[in-house]
C-alpha cells in the first residue's frame, strides 16, 4: 500500500469515526419511551372516590402502537363485580369507541405535555368525565383524577394513584 493510500485510508476512518461520534449526542436525544406504558395497580391508601364505596382492586395496562394508546382496565368493585373495559385513542382530539363500561361509549384524548394526558369520557355523544392521567417524575406512580358525571347522573370526583408494576 503506498503512503498515499495510507493517508486517504487514515482520513477515510477519521472522518467515518467523526460522523460516528456527532451523531451519538443526536441518538442520546431520542424520545424517551412513553412514561404511560406499563400495568398499573390501584394503591386503595393513596386514593379517594367520591362518592364510595372505592373498588377493591383496579388494574391499568397501558400500551402504544404508533400515536395510538390502548388502555385496558380489569377491576373489581365493592360489591365483588369483575369488569373489563378499553378503548384505543390518539392524542388528536377526536372521538374514539370505549367498549364494556356502561358509563362510557367514547373517549377524546389530549396529550398535555410528556407525562400528562386529559381524557373525557362520553356517553351518547354528551361529555360525562373529564380524567386527566399524570405519571410521577420518577416514573413509578400514576395519578388519575376524575370529575363530572356518571351515566346515571351523579357527580363523581375521584383520585385514585395507581403504583407501576411493569
Amino acid at each position: 500500500m503506498t503512503s498515499g493510500h495510507r493517508a486517504r485510508l487514515s482520513v477515510s476512518v477519521i472522518v467515518a469515526l467523526a460522523c460516528a461520534v456527532v451523531s451519538l449526542p443526536a441518538a442520546s436525544q431520542q424520545p424517551t419511551a412513553d412514561p404511560f406504558v406499563g400495568t398499573w395497580i390501584l394503591n386503595l391508601a393513596k386514593s379517594k372516590y367520591t362518592p364510595g364505596p372505592s373498588p377493591k382492586s383496579a388494574t391499568l395496562v397501558i400500551s402504544r402502537q404508533g400515536t395510538t394508546v390502548t388502555v385496558m382496565v380489569d377491576a373489581v368493585n365493592a360489591a365483588g363485580v369483575a369488569s373489563h373495559w378499553m378503548y384505543a385513542a390518539a392524542p388528536d382530539g377526536k372521538d374514539y369507541p370505549a367498549s364494556g363500561n356502561p358509563d362510557v361509549d367514547a373517549v377524546v384524548m389530549k396529550a398535555i405535555d410528556a407525562r400528562t394526558v386529559d381524557v373525557v369520557q362520553k356517553k351518547a355523544g354528551k361529555p360525562t368525565l373529564t380524567v386527566r392521567r399524570s405519571v410521577s417524575a420518577d416514573g413509578k406512580t400514576l395519578t388519575v383524577t376524575s370529575s363530572g358525571q356518571n351515566a346515571a347522573g351523579l357527580a363523581v370526583s375521584t383520585v385514585a394513584v395507581y403504583d407501576r408494576k411493569s
